[in-house]
């Protein structure tokens, strides 16, 4: 489920920015191992030792080695991004509102182009890891149920979830391929408005 953060425009502090860089060096470390010795090759120990950290601090940042190759946190969307939705808004509209939320969730500090392609290239070479994958996205999309649910609620409206996540789901597929197309200049979160557009578009034709 999404954890909600409390306090979003506060400055991240200097334990967080610690957090964040020697969680990122944990997968840093793991997609090169994985490259180097190949997905069964690789072992927590030797992903700790490659950082210099202590399998307890590893298993405090992730459950498990695939984890690690795949950059797998919790999603976390603000306390005023989901407020504002579950309310029925920013706009009233329900595909147009779902952009923030999507946008906050591609914003994580894993998610850099250089990490992102190698999420990807590992997991072209490693489709067993698909599975697991596809096991965390169907974890992170109880929360999205629970916004949807609070939503209607809310605004008294009637909305299928699972419809919904579908097209959130496209939204963002089809804004990392707008992403991809071009070059992976600028952020991923910039191209979900862009992404949607280019939906709509096909959907008129």
């Amino acid at each position: 489920m999404h954890d909600v953060q409390e306090t979003p425009d506060q400055p991240v502090g200097l334990r967080e920015r610690k957090k964040r860089l020697r969680r990122a060096a944990l997968v840093d470390a793991a997609h090169a191992l994985v490259r180097e010795r190949g997905l069964d090759g690789v072992t927590v120990e030797a992903v700790c030792a490659r950082v210099g950290v202590s399998t307890r601090t590893f298993f405090n940042y992730f459950a498990s080695k695939d984890d690690a190759v795949l950059g797998i946190v919790p999603i976390e969307l603000s306390e005023a991004t989901t407020a504002t939705f579950t309310a029925g808004g920013p706009s009233g509209r329900l595909v147009d509102d779902l952009l923030p939320l999507i946008a906050e969730c591609l914003e994580g500090p894993l998610m850099t182009p250089e990490r992102v392609a190698a999420v990807l290239e590992i997991v072209h070479d490693e489709p067993r890891l698909v599975a697991h994958q596809m096991a965390w996205m169907e974890s992170q999309l109880e929360g999205m149920r629970a916004l949807l649910a609070a939503r209607a609620r809310a605004t008294r409206t009637g909305v299928e979830p699972d419809l919904v996540i579908t097209v959130a789901m496209a939204v963002f597929r089809a804004a990392y391929l707008r992403w991809e197309r071009d070059g992976a200049a600028g952020s991923l979160p910039d191209a979900v408005g862009p992404a949607l557009e280019d939906l709509r578009a096909l959907l008129r034709e």
